[in-house]
């Protein structure tokens, strides 16, 4: 976290958690967040020496018991200010799950689900959040 113009500016990463069901199908990963109740995906903090990438597994780990495959082909950047004289900058990627077991950690998360795309659209909170889905969508599934 680093103080520019009187402003805390933080840094978080994380990714867009999917996987193929037994038809095929491409799920996606949402976790509701106990800290203002918003759908959204597995994010957190930049640790000292961590890489971004290193951040998005260890936070997807922590938050899901997931042990994903992440593809830093696809990088999402936004920003944002989660309250006054705050600036966050988050760094998505996508990531794969093998597996649709989910273990939530429950200070951070209240709950967990694997949707569709159109359903995960439709449940996630922010609009900022449907574009990065959209752009994860195509990239992992090539169109």
């Amino acid at each position: 976290m680093n103080n520019y113009d009187g402003y805390l500016r933080e840094k978080s990463c994380g990714a867009v958690v999917f996987r193929k069901d037994e038809s095929g199908v491409l799920q996606f990963l949402l976790i509701k967040h106990r800290n203002g109740g918003h759908w959204s995906f597995p994010k957190g903090h930049m640790e000292a020496g961590e890489t971004e990438i290193e951040t998005a597994k260890r936070e997807i780990l922590e938050e899901t018991g997931l042990d994903v495959s992440i593809d830093a082909r696809f990088r999402f950047e936004m920003e944002y200010s989660p309250k006054s004289r705050v600036l966050k900058k988050v760094i998505f990627y996508t990531a794969e799950s093998f597996t649709d077991h989910v273990i939530c950690q429950p200070e951070e998360i209240v709950e967990s689900c694997w949707f569709p795309y159109e359903e995960a659209l439709r449940n996630l909170t922010h609009e900022e959040s449907r574009k990065l889905l959209t752009d994860a969508k195509r990239h992992v599934s090539g169109s």
